[in-house]
């Protein structure tokens, strides 16, 4: 049996940090890759297109039917199966390549949806409409199918020639795991702002100055009140060895930042990487 033809597409927005990678192990199980864009504030869609994927963009709610007529209206080449992605903040990337097992067992549609706790009807009256993807497979026929249903359509009204399968999807495990820049997203924009506008030295250097000055200067009572022993002056010992320490530790902190921001500067410009804010 010849193998069937896979076109991923990813629908997201504002996932700057995770779509090089999203993009990348997407390639590697299927034949193209579209990224359908929400309509992101980052700079995700210029990252997108800066390892060649390409970019559609769409306007509206997120649906079954919405997302097989704008497929079908994209002109884009046919492919034996199209699947689908919802990428959120629960959406893991270890669950991409079930999804792409999924999209190898011939459905004509495939859904996999989050599920209310409270519904207790069965899959073939749920509403289209109100199901959350989490993959939608379909192939040609199946886009089709979806693309001609109403909004109040149910999977009831699917044709009985589909081969079709909704299901709800399985609530996962959360496990602890080692922290990754991802999920680290806020120190890492904080981390490379701090390199890429040279304010090392005015965050850290001025503090920790000031701090390290402070405490050389009651470093000279510190020796007089070691005299007597008591809370008060262990306590403002303990104190003044802390603060000369961190003003200490705020200055090379800013020194190795500042030195490694123009480490930075030197690379983009060895291998004209283009600028960020143009």
């Amino acid at each position: 049996m010849a193998r069937q033809s896979l076109r991923i597409a990813l629908i997201s927005r504002d996932i700057e940090l995770r779509i090089v990678s999203l993009i990348v192990r997407a390639r590697e199980g299927a034949d193209e890759v579209v990224f359908i864009d929400l309509g992101s504030n980052d700079t995700t869609v210029e990252l997108a297109h800066e390892v060649g994927c390409n970019v559609l963009h769409f306007s509206g709610d997120v649906s079954p039917q919405s997302v097989a007529s704008f497929l079908q209206e994209a002109a884009l080449e046919p492919m034996d199966s199209t699947l689908a992605l919802m990428v959120n903040s629960e959406w893991k990337l270890r669950d991409l390549p079930l999804s792409i097992n999924r999209s190898r067992e011939q459905w004509d549609i495939h859904l996999s949806h989050h599920a209310d706790k409270e519904q207790d009807s069965p899959d073939e009256e749920i509403i289209l409409t109100d199901a959350s993807i989490e993959h939608l497979v379909l192939t040609q026929q199946g886009i089709e199918a979806l693309a001609n249903l109403g909004d109040d359509a149910s999977t009831r009204e699917l044709d009985d020639a589909l081969r079709v399968r909704i299901v709800p999807a399985p609530r996962s495990l959360r496990i602890p795991q080692r922290e990754s820049l991802a999920t680290a997203s806020r120190f890492a924009q904080l981390f490379y702002w701090m390199l890429e506008t040279k304010h090392p030295l005015l965050l850290f250097g001025i503090p920790g100055i000031v701090l390290f000055i402070l405490g050389y200067k009651l470093s000279g009572n510190v020796v007089g009140a070691l005299q007597e022993l008591n809370s008060t002056s262990i306590g403002v010992t303990l104190a003044t060895i802390a603060m000369t320490l961190i003003g200490l530790f705020g200055i090379m902190v800013a020194l190795i930042l500042y030195i490694m921001g123009k480490q930075v500067e030197q690379i983009q410009s060895q291998y004209d990487w283009p600028a960020r804010n143009s």
